[in-house]
């Protein structure tokens, strides 16, 4: 009975990898955030199954971690041949029409599980997904080393870090304080 088990724990891989449709090399030219490339041949891609802090557009304030991410997967992979692996079991475009993909390097290092290994990425998975188990044990380490997102705050610059920052200034007898409410001007007597 043990040898039937551990003979099925060895082909788990193989028989998970038959739902996986693997791209030929191809060349990562931008990255936009923590969770999006962009590679040539085939455009905007969202790495499959995690979702990175966003760091924030025009208004918005970016996410704890946002920037990391972003920085971090720049690191792994910008201007780099990658391998885009198709889950069979996933919509291949999502609702911004990007590909949906895990991305493996050239050396094998699967790139979706680094980010959530690191804490920079969660797990966030609508349908069962062939790498699902290994990503969902990434993050279970994430969290267990408390890293990235699981554990302290990001580094975050003090108020008055910018010369001209309001913050960093002693308030002055020019400064505009909260007022009472006035009165209604006196009308003058004829």
């Amino acid at each position: 009975m043990e040898f039937l088990h551990l003979l099925l724990v060895s082909a788990l891989p193989f028989l998970q990898s038959s739902t996986l449709h693997r791209s030929d090399l191809v060349l990562v030219r931008s990255v936009i955030d923590g969770d999006t490339i962009v590679v040539s041949n085939v455009g905007r891609v969202r790495l499959l199954g995690i979702d990175a802090p966003e760091i924030g557009r025009v208004f918005d304030t970016p996410a704890p971690f946002g920037r990391e991410a972003r920085d971090r997967l720049t690191d792994l992979i910008l201007h780099r041949w990658v391998r885009l692996e198709m889950d069979g079991n996933s919509a291949a475009i999502d609702a911004y029409n990007r590909r949906l993909a895990y991305v493996v390097t050239g050396d094998g290092t699967f790139v979706n599980a680094v980010m959530v290994q690191e804490g920079l990425a969660r797990v966030s998975a609508r349908l069962p997904l062939t790498r699902l188990a290994e990503l969902q044990r990434a993050e279970a380490e994430a969290q267990a080393f408390r890293r990235g997102m699981w554990g302290s705050t990001p580094q975050i610059p003090p108020a008055g870090y910018t010369r001209g920052s309001k913050a960093s200034r002693p308030p002055t007898s020019r400064t505009k304080t909260p007022s009472r409410k006035r009165r209604p001007a006196r009308k003058k007597k004829p």
